[in-house]
C-alpha cells in the first residue's frame, strides 16, 4: 500500500492542537490497552506537537520529533508505523507469525498467504482477534515486527483451509513509508 510513497506526494504539513495529542492517547490506549500511558509519554511527550503531513490519495501522516508515529486512509483507522510498533513489547499488539520461508516474500510486499503461518514456525493468531483487524506480523526468530496487515480470514479458518490470502499487507520494512523523512 506504501510501496512508492516518496516526499513528492506530500502536499503539506501543519502542526496539531495539544488535545488532538491527548484524544490520540487516549485512543490508542483504549485500543491497545497493554500499553502504558508512561510508554506513550515517552514517544508522543506533552511539550512537543503532532504534525499532521498531508499526502496525495487522502493520505494523513502523524509526526512526531520528525519521526513518521501513524498514516491515516481519509477516516479510516490510525496505522502504526513499524518503528512505533518496534518500541513496544510484542504482546501490547495483535499478532501473529509466519514462518522463516515468507521473510522474503513480505519484504517484497506479497500478502501473507495461510500456509506460511500453519507451517512450522508459524504462529496462528489468537481467538480475539477478529477479521478485518489490524494485526502485527511478526517472522520466525525475529524480536521485531516485519509489518503490519489487515486479517483477512479467522485464525480457525487459516487453521481448516490452509489457503489464500490470511493477511492483507499494509506496511512493511523498506516500503515508501518506512523510507520516508520528514
Amino acid at each position: 500500500m506504501f510501496k512508492k510513497l516518496t516526499k513528492q506526494d506530500i502536499k503539506g504539513e501543519s502542526p496539531m492542537k495539544s488535545s488532538f495529542s491527548r484524544n490520540l492517547k487516549q485512543e490508542l490506549l483504549s485500543k491497545y490497552p497493554k500499553m502504558t500511558a508512561e510508554q506513550l509519554d515517552e514517544i508522543l511527550p506533552k511539550k512537543k506537537p503532532i504534525a499532521l503531513i498531508k499526502c496525495e490519495d487522502r493520505l494523513s501522516l502523524y509526526a512526531c520529533n520528525n519521526q513518521i508515529l501513524f498514516a491515516q486512509f481519509y477516516t479510516d483507522e490510525y496505522i502504526p508505523h513499524l518503528k512505533f510498533v518496534h518500541k513496544f513489547p510484542r504482546e501490547c499488539f495483535k499478532s501473529l507469525q509466519v514462518d522463516k520461508g515468507a521473510i522474503k516474500f513480505i519484504l517484497g510486499g506479497s500478502d501473507i498467504m495461510c500456509p506460511g503461518i500453519t507451517s512450522k514456525g508459524g504462529i496462528v493468531p489468537s481467538d480475539d482477534v477478529k477479521v478485518g483487524d489490524l494485526v502485527f506480523v511478526y517472522a520466525e526468530g525475529k524480536e521485531s515486527a516485519l509489518c503490519v496487515g489487515k486479517l483477512k480470514m479467522t485464525g480457525e479458518d487459516i487453521k481448516t483451509q490452509n489457503k489464500g490470502i490470511a493477511v492483507e499487507v499494509i506496511h512493511y520494512l523498506g516500503d515508501g513509508l518506512w523510507n520516508m523523512k520528514v
